[in-house]
Formats: structure tokens, sequence, C-alpha cells
């Protein structure tokens, strides 16, 4: 049957288009779809399989100029068979997944166009920090992979100078002052006495069961070879040249549209963000208002607590008043642990449907960890950042909780990932504007949960908001109208309650990783007007339970989709996508 599926489209290739049965373009659309995803999995190093079958690769991606055009040569054809597909034909269903998938192919296709492969670092991300939340191996054969993949790291690691070589010959890297310190994470590896001091060795720190121990050994013994005889060596040149090449040439300028093709490229990067078509001048004016409108929430807030100095001097007392910061890493980890069991007990009044995988709460490895930001989720991870207590505020901790954790990424992420009913590409993918926005509503959510058990809390919470409207003056400020760091950082600095270290590790992110900044408010504010209208629109037939698990059953999708859903739950008359939970 999925044989004929396939081949269904060749035998009617003929006929002309407008007489083409409408499952006939199901077909195509779902035939070129799941084809290309399997494919791009695999040209990325990644499983093509899916539970059991998911196992790691043996190999690390080429990242050479010609997997490049091979990639561009790809996705442009991709999209021009999509332009061929009526959407009108399509059922309900895959109009929705032609739209979170054309996104998908739009915004890899630009990415190639730009060749973004000469730029593979950023202050928040390079191409050789380790995984820290990657999943355990379990068998003997994902390990015999997991220790093919580093020995393929001095390759790997050639194509990426090689790249950036490229890049920099053209003015193409990041702004020099985002990527200060960075090397830090090099030099751990490239310094490393013993394979069991880098990252690489976590793996085989503790192995599982259905390995013998004679075996585990025996795979330990080649990975202590390969890493000190391929790893070390590759990062000791990638450190080389960072120091002696790369960053003293970095771009002295932080502007995107600085950058060649510069006004194009960061407009691009603006509708992969937030997928809407939105101008930087629309967004920084958009910015502004959200800012002044949370600032006189704030100080209604700051008002409640009986604080009795101006709103600059509310901020210098939570930046510096000892009650407000954890002792030690392990008492901050036990806060961010309360805070998460709290939601625990209220999940069921706002959530029907809840997922199976559960999370758990990590310290940031400590090598990366003074330039990496306040906390990360996942699927199965919450990663809280211990370095530094004082720039950990305790009163924002509750807020980022909900947002890294459940019901934010490590809730969201999961349940895109047990919907059997989408495919992969929807499981899998990750579109910012929904997954920051769904997060960054979740923070929001809290006050109406009665998570937030003092007036510093809430006022940590509307911090938060305060920080992601303020993204959007920052990053169109920076990379727009040429904003300067030190304006960026005194902006958040005025505004925030963030503590200065974060300011500074944020403002770089901002800088160095163009349009991603925008994502978390614009994305929940589509989130809320929605709510809002369909709240407006039901009236007693609203149910909370309902709207969120319409939400999260569509995994990650561009606003446009939101916006559809939410039109269909009125339609529907407020049911939700589950039948227990009206």
């Amino acid at each position: 049957m999925r044989r004929a599926l396939i081949l269904l489209p060749l035998l009617i290739a003929a006929a002309p288009a407008s007489q083409r049965p409408a499952a006939d373009w199901n077909a195509r659309f779902l035939t070129l779809s799941n084809d290309e995803y399997l494919w791009r999995l695999a040209d990325a190093g990644q499983s093509t399989g899916e539970g059991p079958a998911a196992i790691m690769s043996p190999h690390l991606p080429d990242v050479s100029p010609a997997a490049q055009a091979v990639r561009t040569a790809k996705w442009a054809g991709v999209l021009k068979q999509l332009d061929a597909i009526p959407q009108a034909s399509l059922t309900p269903e895959n109009r929705v997944n032609y739209a979170v998938y054309r996104g998908q192919i739009e915004a890899l296709l630009a990415e190639q166009q730009f060749r973004e492969w000469e730029k593979p670092v950023n202050s928040d991300s390079p191409f050789w920090q380790v995984g820290i939340d990657a999943k355990p191996l379990r068998s003997d054969q994902e390990y015999q992979n997991y220790i093919a993949q580093m020995g393929e790291t001095p390759r790997y690691f050639d194509q990426q100078i090689a790249n950036m070589k490229a890049g920099e010959a053209r003015g193409f890297t990041p702004p020099q002052a985002t990527i200060v310190g960075r090397d830090g994470s090099i030099a751990s590896v490239a310094e490393a006495k013993k394979a069991e001091d880098t990252g690489y060795w976590g793996p085989f720190e503790t192995m599982p069961h259905n390995i013998p121990a004679a075996r585990q050994e025996q795979l330990r013994a080649q990975a202590r070879a390969v890493i000190m005889a391929k790893v070390v060596p590759a990062y000791a040149k990638l450190l080389s040249y960072w120091k002696d090449d790369y960053f003293p040439h970095a771009n002295p300028v932080l502007a995107a549209e600085k950058l060649p093709d510069g006004k194009a490229y960061y407009t691009s990067k603006i509708r992969e963000f937030t997928t809407l078509d939105m101008t930087p001048d629309q967004i920084h004016a958009y910015g502004l208002q959200q800012v002044a409108s949370i600032h006189a929430e704030m100080l209604a807030v700051m008002q409640q607590t009986g604080f009795k100095g101006d709103f600059p001097a509310f901020l210098q007392y939570l930046r510096t008043d000892p009650q407000f910061y954890a002792k030690t890493p392990q008492a901050l980890l036990d806060r961010a642990a309360w805070a998460a069991k709290m939601f625990d007990g209220k999940a069921s009044t706002w959530f029907g449907h809840l997922p199976r995988r559960r999370f758990a709460i990590v310290p940031v490895p400590a090598d990366i960890a003074p330039t990496y930001t306040s906390a990360r989720g996942g699927n199965g991870i919450y990663l809280v950042n211990t370095y530094d207590l004082p720039s950990r505020p305790l009163y924002q901790l509750t807020a980022l909780t909900l947002h890294e954790s459940a019901p934010g990424h490590a809730f969201q992420i999961p349940l895109a990932a047990e919907n059997k009913d989408q495919p992969r590409y929807r499981k899998e993918g990750y579109i910012s504007a929904y997954g920051e926005g769904w997060a960054l509503y979740c923070e929001r959510l809290g006050d109406e949960m009665g998570m937030y058990q003092t007036p510093y809390e809430k006022f940590g919470m509307l911090s938060f908001q305060m920080w992601r409207a303020s993204r959007l003056v920052v990053d169109t400020g920076v990379h727009h109208l040429g904003w300067t760091r030190a304006q960026a950082q005194q902006f958040l600095h005025d505004n925030t309650a963030l503590a200065d270290h974060d300011i500074e590790t944020e403002v770089d992110r901002y800088i160095s990783w163009p349009g991603q900044a925008l994502s978390y408010y614009l994305g929940e504010m589509t989130i809320r007007n929605d709510r809002a209208r369909a709240e407006k629109a039901l009236g007693a037939k609203f149910n909370i339970r309902a709207f969120h698990d319409a939400m999260l059953q569509l995994g990650s999708v561009p606003m446009s989709v939101v916006d559809a859903r939410t039109d269909q739950f009125i339609a529907d008359g407020g049911k939700g996508p589950y039948p227990d939970e009206e």
C-alpha cells in the first residue's frame, strides 16, 4: 500500500493540474514532505528511526561547500514542488501540515542562500559545544556509533574551520564583542589531560546493564583512545585558529543589516523567528508600547511590597539584597524543584491532556555555565544555571521554572513528540514564535494559577515580561537602528530586574543571533490575543483546559495556524481535541 501511494503521483503525472483529484495532491504532498524530512535527518547525521529504532548515527554531518550546494538545490526543488500544489485541494489537516512544512523549507533555504554555514558560531550555541541534554545511549551499537562519531571530529572541525575562514573573508562573522571568552569551552577540551576530563566522557560514566562488564571496559578503552587521539587534537587546532585568526578578525560592527546583503538577511531572520510579516520599525514601536504598559504594572506591584523608594532604587534593592539569592547551588536547584512541584498540584485544573514524559532538573555544566543563559528546558530536562549565584534571583525563579519546565518547554515539547497523529516534521520540529511564545504565556498564566506567592515573585514575572518586550526594542535597535552594545545593556538595566551578568549574556545572545529574541513576546501576544478572542466569543462556554489542549495539540506551528485553530475552536463551540475535557 505504501509503495502504491508513492507511485501514485507518477501514474497520473501527465494529467493537467486542474484535472487531478484532491486525493492525488494529498498523496503528492505527503510523499514529498515525509521523504524530504527523512533525507534531512540523515543528512544532518540524525537517526531516521523512531522509538527503539532511533539509534545514534555513526557519522557527523558533512558541512563542506559541496554538501551545502546539494542542500540548497534540494530545498529549492522542494519549494518549487510545493508551489505546484494547490492548497485548496488538500484536506484541512494537510493544509495545516503544508503551512508548517513550507515555513520550515523556506527558513532552511534562506539559511542556505545567505550562507549561514559560514557563521557556525554565536554567543549561545557554537558548533563545538558538547550536547548537554543528549539522549542516553542504550546499546552496544549506539556506543560504537558514538565512538565512530568522535572519530570524525577532525574532519568535521576542519570543514567548519574552512567555512569560518570563508565567512571571515567576506565579513560574515559574529560581532567580536559577543564572542569574548567563548574559547573557554574549546580550551576545556583542547587542554584536557585525560578523556574523563571532557564532556565527551559523560555516556561512559554509567553504562546500561545490557552491556556486559567486560564489553563496557572495551568500549571505554576505545573511547579513551579516540578522545585523546582525535577529539582533543581537533579542539586544540580549533583553539589555535580561534585565538590567532578568527577572534582577532571578527566583525567589529553589531548590526545584522551591516552584514553582506544585511537588510534582506535581517528581514529573513524576522520572518523565520516570528512567522509574521512585520518590519523592524513596526516591531520597535510595538516593543516601546508594551514596555510602557508593563512598566505601569510593575509600579503597581512595587507599591504592594511597601518599598518607599523610586523604581531605580527598587531595582537596585532587588539586585543586591541577600534575601533574594540562594546561598548554595543546591539551594537554587531545590527552589526550582519546589516551584515545579507546585505546578504539578495545579496542572489538572488548567490542562486536560498531560505529557507522559517527566523531566530532570540538572545544573548547567561548569565549562559553559559562565556564558550560558540562566536556564533552558526541553524534552526530559530543565537545565538551571547555578554559576554566579548573586545573578540568579529567587523572585524570578518561579516564572523561569514555568517557562523552561512545565507547563512550558519540558511540557509542550514532549506533548508534541507524543502526538502520533502528526508527521514527524511537526512532532520533532520547533518554531520559535510558537515554542517561546507558549513558554512566555505560561509565565503570565502562573499569576492566574496562583503560583506567585509574594509581590516580589509577581514582580519577577513582570520583570520577565518586560525582559521579553524589551527584546523587541533591543533586537531591532541593534540590528536595524544601529544601537551600541552599551545602549542595549542600559535599556535592559533600566527596565528590568535582571542581574547585570544576565544582561550582558543575554544582549550578546541577541546581537549574535539576529531575530531570535523577537519570537518570545510576539508569539505570546498571539496566544494571549487569541485566548481573549475565544473568551469573548464563547462566554460561559469557554473552557480553559480545552483551549490549552487545542493550542498544545498543534505541536509547533506558525502564528497563522494558531489564529486559524482559535477560529475553529470558536466555531466548534469551545470543544477541545479530547473527549473528556468538557
